[in-house]
């Protein structure tokens, strides 16, 4: 069982980590860093939530369905990208929003060019999909780690896993 000062700090300090998370994640293409240190940042906050509260106490509500559905998201964004630059640029994640090379029309190319100095293009955006996918993903690990050490006799709270 863990500590009620435990408990309490560790809510604030897991916001602030998936905070650090996403600031390294939207400044991935300017900064070191990106979409899968910023998703295990992310990760982090969230597995420190799962360590002190236990999977029924969690404030995070980690249910598979909803974990499943994010992380779809994450991979469906990244491969329409992908599928985007494919069709509109000749090959596979052209970065069409700079359109380097003049084959992606300019409506697409505006759409899609991320609003920076740097005119950097998709590559946010597949910082961003990159980092929901790690974010769920490790995420998912922790919990399933977590809920099988019942089974291995390790576990104490028989009430903590259904």
């Amino acid at each position: 069982m863990m500590s009620d000062l435990l408990k309490l700090i560790a809510y604030p300090i897991s916001f602030i980590m998936i905070g650090y998370g996403v600031m390294t994640i939207l400044g991935g293409h300017i900064t070191p860093g990106g979409g899968f240190q910023g998703g295990a940042m992310m990760a982090s906050g969230a597995i420190l939530c799962v360590l002190v509260y236990g999977l029924k106490d969690n404030p995070f509500n980690l249910s598979h369905g909803r974990m499943s559905l994010v992380e779809s998201c994450g991979a469906l964004f990244y491969i329409l990208l992908g599928l985007i630059g494919l069709f509109a640029g000749g090959s596979f994640l052209y970065n069409s929003g700079t359109n380097i090379y003049g084959s992606v029309p300019a409506s697409l190319a505006g759409l899609l060019n991320y609003p920076d100095a740097l005119h950097a293009g998709i590559i946010p955006y597949l910082n961003i999909a990159i980092g929901v996918k790690v974010f769920i993903g490790l995420t998912t690990l922790v919990v399933l780690f977590y809920g099988v050490t019942k089974y291995a006799g390790d576990y104490i709270d028989d009430e903590e896993i259904d």
